[in-house]
Order: C-alpha cells, then structure tokens, then sequence
C-alpha cells in the first residue's frame, strides 16, 4: 500500500469505518506529516463477506493504512465511550502504540477494557475534562461539549495552520438531558469567528424531519407505562445509556419498585458511572440475586440483550435459563431501544418467544409515547448547527449513503457553500483545495471474533 503524507500546506480527513456506515467508526485527520486518529469503535454481528451467512460477533476498519505509518499518528482521541466509538481500541492498540486523548468518564470506561485484554499498564491515557484545550503533535484541539445518550459526549474543534475542522461525533439537542449539562449553543456560534473550514457530522437521522425527543421526555413516558403495572416489568436498554438508567432507578423510587441490572456490561457501567460521579448516591439498586425474594409488583429489572443477542440476559429469560429472576405470564418486557438495522429477524424471535410463555412485550413502534428515545439529530437540530458554526464545507459522516446525502442536502439548504460525500477509503481535502478523491484508501473490515 503506497503511503500518503500530508504536507504542512495540507489538511486531510480520511475515514477508514463509520462513513457509509452506522457503527464502526475510525477517522483520520492529516496534517505536516502527521496523522491523528479520532475514535476507534467496532460493529457487531457483521457479514463475514457479501456471500456468507456467516457473521463475525465483532467487527472493525481494517488499520493497516495508519499501523504501516504508525511513526506517523501523533495520538488517539476518543469523542464518548459508546461501543462503535471506542471498542475496537483494546484490541488494535497493539498496532498503534500511541497516546490515548479522552474525558474522565470514557477513560474510566477504556481502563476497564484495556484491564481484560492485559493492556492497562501499558497505555498512556490522557484525561482531559469536559471543554480543556490540548495539543496532540501538530494539532491543536478542544473539546466541545454536546448533549448525546451517554455521559460526556464531545465534539472536537482541531486547528492547524493550514485549516480547521469542527468534528462532531456523536450528538443531539437535548436541553433537559438528565444527567450532564444541558445542550448550549453559546459555544458553537463562538466556532464562527474561528473560520471552521469543514464541520464533520453526524448523519445518523438526517432522514426524520422535526427534533429528536428529550431524554427527560422518555423518563416521563416510561414512568406513565410502568406506575400501572402489577407484574414484574424488566426494561431492555443500552447498558451504555447511563441517562436512562438513572430514569428507571427513579422510577423504581417512584412506584415503590426495587430496580436490579441483569447482565455484566450494565453492572460495569453503573459502576463506572458511580466512580465518574454519574449515579446518584439515593438511586434504589439491589443485587439481582435478591429478585426472586421479592412480590411481582415490587420488581424492576434491566436487562442486557434489546438487539436480540442470544447469549445476552433477554434470551436467557424467554428461556427462561435465568438464575436471577423467572418472569410468569402477566408480566412486562419493555423494549427501551432502538432496532438496529439487521437486528429485526433476531428481535422477532425474542419477542415471540415471550409471547409463548406469555410474558407480555412493549416496544416503541406499539405506542405513542417515546419510550426510547434517539441520541441523534434530526433534520431541523442539523439546520440548526450548520447556521451556529457556519462552516464552508460539510462532510457529512456516521450514516449509510442515504444519511449522508440527506444531511448533504441539509447543509445545501442551510447556506453551506459545498457538500463533499464520500466513503470509507475517500480522501478528503480540506486544504488546500477543498475535493475528494475516490478510493484512495482500500476500506476493508476485520473480525475481532467470531460467534
């Protein structure tokens, strides 16, 4: 693979995963020589190839264009410690040997990580509060506080002599958002006299019109649907989704209910919550062990598994293989999260499996009330940034091709001057001519393992 090497007069992005996809994000800025990674994250259940029926458990971008020029990659920054931005790192950095760049809750969560691959002494974390300014090699940056559905979620403002970039990562409006700072839009109009050259952005819904739903909002809702019920009622969620698990752990409070976390990943989540200042010391939260003990209307369980994943604790319980907790006809399953596309077969077993036993099931397309609600922008919360920072190229990201145009669209719309689109393996030039070129990269995918 022949080597490309920005100049000091160039400023480059070069997505190698998440452009033209959902998940799986890995992107690379250029710049005098050096590069920087911002995010390396992993998707899951993928195609081992377009012939096979057979899946890889996790998935991520193939690293070899930056591992062969590692020299070269000045540090990792890490936007928020959601699985498809930060999961593939334990298991490439081997590849990289860089610094890590990231805020206190996201460090918390990589430690653990980085602890069951044998790597946690061995990598240089930076912890860097929400807003700091820092230099990773010829880059200058700064955090940009957002609102998204986990804690600490941060743009990245990066500067160099030849140009600047607004990267989003990950983000919405949310300006009731439980837990964290409120969405402000002071910050970003403050981008404007900082001649941002290209805003990066998240595509994810830039194909539903309107604003996406508060967090405080599915808080309501799922109060409205559980204080009614007189079973046992276990909620499927992200385990990642701390603002949601506080709701419930209110909500348990609030209808005389004990809530428990059922599965491993919710139980480090909350712990890590706890250790960044995230969980409130007065939230209810038993052992789950202590379930069985206790009468069906007292009883509210979280539970790994909303995707349909048939290790995860939804599917134990449909088995009703559950140590913990035996649900009986009557009771409720709440799905409080989004169907990720490709997961529908696997969510279809599950619920009919809990129709079988006659557990009743409740997802978000079965009512009007926003029982789960998205940690991305809608059309007019796009409209709404791209007239805050005001860019002079969007390059929209995090999206299947069809996000992408539409949030191209958007920015066209919005007075944008140029659109730029592309894929995983374009190159984009940002300075000093603004253009892709197609392909540059090859932009593979590799398995982490395999089910």
């Amino acid at each position: 693979m022949e080597l490309l090497v920005p100049t000091r007069n160039d400023l480059w992005f070069l997505p190698l995963g998440g452009t033209g996809e959902i998940g799986m994000n890995l992107n690379l800025y250029g710049h005098d020589g050096q590069w920087l990674m911002v995010d390396c994250g992993v998707s899951f259940n993928e195609p081992i190839d377009e012939n096979s029926a057979r899946t890889h458990e996790l998935v991520c971008a193939d690293p070899s264009f930056i591992a062969q020029q590692r020299h070269r990659l000045a540090g990792i920054v890490i936007t928020h410690a959601h699985e498809d931005h930060i999961g593939a790192l334990p298991f490439l950095w081997r590849r990289f040997q860089a610094p890590v760049y990231t805020t206190p809750f996201t460090a918390e969560i990589l430690r653990r990580k980085l602890a069951q691959v044998g790597l946690l002494g061995e990598v240089e974390i930076h912890e860097l509060n929400m807003g700091s300014q820092f230099r990773v090699g010829c880059f200058d940056l700064q955090w940009v506080t957002l609102t998204h559905s986990i804690p600490e979620p941060s743009g990245l403002m990066v500067e160099t002599p030849a140009g600047n970039v607004f990267h989003t990562g990950d983000w919405k409006i949310d300006h009731s958002p439980v837990i964290g700072e409120r969405f402000s839009p002071a910050v970003l109009t403050t981008l404007r006299q900082r001649n941002v050259q290209a805003l990066v952005c998240d595509s994810t819904n830039a194909l539903k019109s309107g604003h996406s739903v508060s967090e405080y909002d599915c808080y309501k809702a799922l109060l409205e649907v559980i204080k009614d019920e007189s079973g046992r009622v276990v909620v499927g969620c992200f385990s990642s989704n701390i603002a949601r698990l506080v709701s419930l752990a209110n909500i348990a409070k609030e209808t005389g209910r004990y809530l428990a976390l059922i599965g491993r990943s919710l139980q480090n989540m909350v712990s890590a919550a706890r250790v960044a200042g995230y969980w409130p010391e007065d939230a209810p939260l038993i052992d789950s062990s202590h379930l069985g003990y206790l009468p069906a209307n007292e009883v509210l369980a979280v539970a790994t598994g909303s995707q349909g994943e048939p290790r995860a604790m939804l599917n134990r319980l449909a088995r009703d293989d559950c140590f913990d907790l035996t649900l009986e006809k009557g009771d409720l399953v709440l799905f409080s999260a989004m169907i990720i596309p490709g997961n529908e077969m696997a969510i279809e077993r599950l619920v009919n499996a809990f129709k079988a036993q006659g557990v009743r099931t409740l997802q978000s397309h079965d009512i009007d009330q926003p029982i789960h609600v998205s940690g991305h922008p809608y059309a007019d919360e796009l409209t709404a940034m791209y007239d805050w920072v005001r860019p002079q190229v969007a390059i929209p990201t995090h999206g299947e091709p069809e996000h992408m145009a539409a949030n191209a669209q958007i920015a066209k719309e919005a007075h944008v001057p140029r659109q730029l689109t592309g894929l995983n393996g374009d190159l984009f030039t940002i300075a000093p001519e603004v253009g892709v070129q197609k392909g540059v990269v090859s932009a593979r995918r590799m398995a982490i393992a395999r089910n």
